[in-house]
């Protein structure tokens, strides 16, 4: 399978910019500024995570600026297994401000082969969601929709199962998509707002210009919506596509 970045971590060209190495850490140690509420510093880690129940969180930083993959510790036993998805202590030291406020949880349940995106929010007010797998597997997709951002046009890609509970964080203006690998893959999204419909925007996953991974071999099942969404160059000119700064503003609006 190909890759645009994703668990691999390689280093792949898109038609719109070129996916960097991405970086792998826990929740705590040395700190690095990211975008986001002032004064607030993003945390890294290089130490072995608490071994507290459901403090254990392992995080990557995507190719995407501002764009986080959670892997939580599974404890197992003779009964079944336990995670956390979502942890809050975890999450404001790797987005670098606290949680966002909870408005909706949302929950699709996708055949194999179903393609969900690229979606957005139009910015302002925009959108931050955490989205993870309850139950299935699915190729996850971010796109860097954010005209101005230093990681414009670039994608990257994240595995996402029942098994794992493996979770994106998805930042205002970031575009996103996936891609469902088995039948009754069911995923789950934490979401700063509401829908609504005259607010929700699309561009076209099958655009080249996009180039995004798709799984080789799997017909894609697409919504009328997807199917006609304008490509990026399309979107850029009609000026539907957020701006990075407006993004920026928005993120650090959620956090007062």
């Amino acid at each position: 399978m190909a890759h645009c970045g994703g668990r691999s971590g390689r280093t792949r060209r898109t038609g719109a910019a070129t996916v960097a190495r991405a970086d792998t850490t826990s929740t705590t140690g040395s700190i690095s500024r990211f975008p986001g509420c002032p004064g607030h510093a993003r945390e890294t880690a290089h130490s072995t995570p608490s071994r507290q129940r459901g403090a254990g969180m392992k995080v990557r930083n995507l190719s995407v600026a501002g764009a986080i993959e959670f892997t939580p510790e599974m404890y197992e036993d003779q009964r079944g297994s336990f995670t956390s998805p979502f942890q809050e202590a975890a999450f404001a030291k790797a987005v670098g401000h606290p949680p966002f406020p909870l408005a909706q949880v949302s929950h699709s349940r996708s055949r194999r082969g179903a393609l969900r995106g690229v979606h957005y929010t139009r910015t302002p007010p925009g959108m931050a969601k955490y989205v993870y797998c309850l139950s299935g597997r699915a190729l996850d997709i971010v796109v860097d929709l954010r005209i101005g951002s230093p990681t414009f046009g670039r994608c990257d890609t994240t595995e996402l199962d029942g098994e794992s509970c493996r979770a994106v964080y998805v930042p205002v203006g970031v575009g996103h998509a996936f891609v469902a690998l088995r039948d009754d893959t069911l995923m789950s999204y934490l979401m700063s707002g509401g829908y609504e419909p005259e607010r929700e925007l699309a561009v076209s996953a099958l655009d080249p210009e996009l180039a995004l991974p798709l799984p080789p071999g799997l017909a894609p099942l697409l919504s009328d919506r997807d199917r006609t969404a304008p490509t990026l160059a399309e979107a850029r000119s009609r000026g539907d596509l957020p701006d990075y700064r407006a993004s920026v503003e928005a993120a650090e609006a959620l956090c007062e």
